[in-house]
């Protein structure tokens, strides 16, 4: 069970934030403005995260991963976190600026000082 432990917590992430979208966030129902927003920085970490295996700087236990590497050398879980959590930090700021309007201007002023 230690192999699935990260998957696992990915798609602890997924769960826990999938109420923001069902809450009208449209965040998966615009898959190519996430795209957009993701897709370039996971790019870069994936980039920054295979230099840094290829020279030794850090590596993946694999007692707690499933086995597959892609041929950049990262382990399948280490890219799908640089996707998961993005998601997940795109639903909750999408929540907050759909919530925001909602809190009276001087509540968000007070919070401020």
């Amino acid at each position: 069970m230690d192999h699935l432990r990260y998957l696992l917590l990915l798609a602890g992430c997924l769960a826990v934030t999938l109420p923001l979208e069902l809450s009208g966030s449209r965040v998966y129902r615009r898959p190519a403005r996430l795209a957009r927003a993701v897709l370039p920085v996971a790019a870069v970490f994936l980039a920054w995260d295979a230099v840094a295996i290829a020279a030794g700087v850090w590596w993946y236990d694999p007692r707690y991963l499933v086995g597959v590497t892609l041929p950049l050398s990262v382990p399948l879980e280490e890219a799908l976190f640089f996707l998961v959590v993005p998601v997940c930090a795109v639903l909750t700021l999408e929540t907050v600026r759909r919530m925001l309007p909602r809190v009276p201007a001087r509540a968000r002023t007070e919070r401020r000082r």
